[in-house]
């Protein structure tokens, strides 16, 4: 009785000769996949350490906004924070008030305020959304790139049989199996791909109505300091 190393090294073994002996372009079609999905993965693990700690610094510096008593406090606390995407955004909104206080000596237009305050929200999304692009596009074009290198295996059967002259598993096997290791590749690159997109995107929807959220809560500290 086969044991389970054995077979597991025997279908390893298998697995190289079938790549070893396949055509170029088959080999080429994987080399491709591997390529996406190396890349993929590298940005998928940049992606989780960038978020993390976006969301962790955010937390941090959202309950130290709220415990302050000014925008100077705030400022001042901010420092501890920098690689916050929300002390970005503070950033935008502290430059327009002090804009408007050294040209008037209070913000008294806010809608330039809000408008600063989304522009700094949009630059940290579009800062947080680089790479998402590439994980859109391995999810989408991926399972194409099998798909060829399916039908190249399919084509190189097909020529061993007519070289053989008659049907059998020998003749046809190799371009089979290269058809279905180039369909796997490439299902391999893509689900992954597609799964961390979704996941990020939602969690980039999320971190952006809570930088929504934070404008209003800013221009309620600007009501606060410099109301009447």
């Amino acid at each position: 009785m086969t044991s389970p190393l054995a077979a597991l090294l025997s279908l390893q073994t298998g697995f190289w000769e079938l790549i070893s002996g396949g055509s170029i372009l088959t080999n080429v079609v994987l080399v491709i996949l591997v390529g996406f999905s190396v890349y993929s993965w590298t940005l998928i693990f940049a992606k989780l350490s960038v978020l993390g700690a976006a969301r962790k610094t955010d937390e941090r510096f959202l309950r130290a906004f709220r415990k302050s008593n000014g925008l100077e406090s705030v400022m001042v606390a901010s420092e501890q924070f920098r690689p916050s995407p929300l002390v970005s955004v503070f950033d935008a909104g502290y430059e327009e008030v002090s804009r408007q206080v050294k040209a008037k000596g209070s913000p008294s237009n806010q809608a330039a305020i809000n408008r600063s305050l989304q522009i700094g929200t949009n630059q940290q999304l579009g800062r947080l959304e680089k790479g998402l692009g590439w994980l859109a596009t391995t999810a989408s074009v991926c399972p194409f790139i099998g798909l060829l290198g399916t039908v190249l295996g399919i084509i190189r059967a097909f020529q061993s049989l007519k070289g053989a002259g008659s049907a059998s598993l020998d003749s046809v096997g190799p371009g089979i199996a290269e058809a279905l290791i180039a369909t796997a590749a490439g299902l391999f690159a893509a689900i992954p791909a597609a799964m961390a997109y979704n996941h990020f995107n939602q969690q980039l929807k999320a971190m952006g109505s809570d930088m929504d959220d934070f404008g209003l809560e800013f221009l309620n500290l600007i009501e606060r300091s410099f109301g009447d």
